[in-house]
């Protein structure tokens, strides 16, 4: 912080803040401000941190304080900026989550006028440069069309249920590759990290092609796009699993190097 007779300021560490990202539905909840800085504008619902709260405690009071919800959190990444007070500038840090809300919204209107549900493509600004940030990282990691995934999962199980949350979270957890045509969907691999005692390993997951798309070579393209991005990562292994009867796609394993590991394979449902 500039222009201060503070000795500790002068070092202009940044702040402490916590923003909650959340979504429903492909859309983005923002609350319009009602004070300065950026009065009248969107913002997302978050705050600063108080002396020895964490970035998760801090962010869960101030949506319990602004929505009167508690949510669920999950870890999205830190995000630097500025903010001012008194016409003086100062550097913050803000450790984004995505927020799962639970219970009714009961907006405080003392803080935000009002709550608006905004596609995320739509949303072009949002109060404070360290959120432009974050939404920006929101649009580059999360824009999908959910109809066009649950028809094209529903085709790999016809009883398989697509959680949006569950989605976004696949996401963070590893990589999602993604082949469309024209704007539509009409393939999907999905790859994740998991380090064992042993090795760095990868797990390649719900894999799917349009089925009248298969047959041009589009497997093979998401296969060798999670394999890229494995060896990027430093990936030592990749395993997957598939049904003996899926004669394509044992074939198409099998052709860029896969080799059948013989073993069994337990699964464990946990209610």
């Amino acid at each position: 912080m500039k222009n201060t007779n503070c000795e500790l300021c002068a070092f202009e560490n940044p702040k402490p803040t916590a923003t909650a990202i959340v979504i429903r539905g492909q859309k983005l909840l923002v609350a319009r401000r009602n004070e300065e800085p950026f009065k009248g504008e969107w913002d997302f619902i978050g705050g600063y941190l108080q002396k020895n709260e964490t970035p998760e405690e801090a962010l869960r009071r101030e949506i319990q304080e602004e929505l009167r919800v508690e949510a669920d959190l999950t870890y999205l990444g830190a995000f630097s900026g500025t903010a001012s007070y008194k016409n003086l500038d100062y550097p913050i840090l803000s450790s984004a989550y995505l927020a799962e809300l639970n219970g009714e919204i009961k907006l405080n209107k003392e803080e935000n006028s009002e709550i608006s549900w905004v596609p995320i493509a739509e949303l072009k600004t949002v109060a404070f440069d360290s959120n432009q940030k974050i939404l920006d990282f929101v649009k580059k990691k999360f824009i999908y069309d959910l109809d066009k995934v649950r028809k094209l999962v529903s085709q790999l199980d016809s009883t398989a249920v697509v959680n949006e949350q569950s989605l976004y979270k696949a996401m963070l957890d590893g990589y999602v590759s993604k082949i469309e045509d024209g704007g539509e969907l009409v393939g999907m691999g999905w790859i994740f990290p998991r380090q064992t005692m042993l090795r760095c390993q990868a797990v390649v997951e719900d894999m799917i092609v349009d089925d009248r798309y298969r047959g041009k070579g589009l497997g093979e393209k998401i296969l060798l796009d999670l394999i890229r991005w494995a060896k990027e990562k430093g990936v030592e292994v990749v395993e997957l699993t598939t049904n003996p009867k899926r004669l394509a796609a044992n074939s198409l394993y099998k052709k860029v190097g896969f080799k059948l590991h013989e073993t069994n394979h337990y699964l464990l449902k946990l209610d």
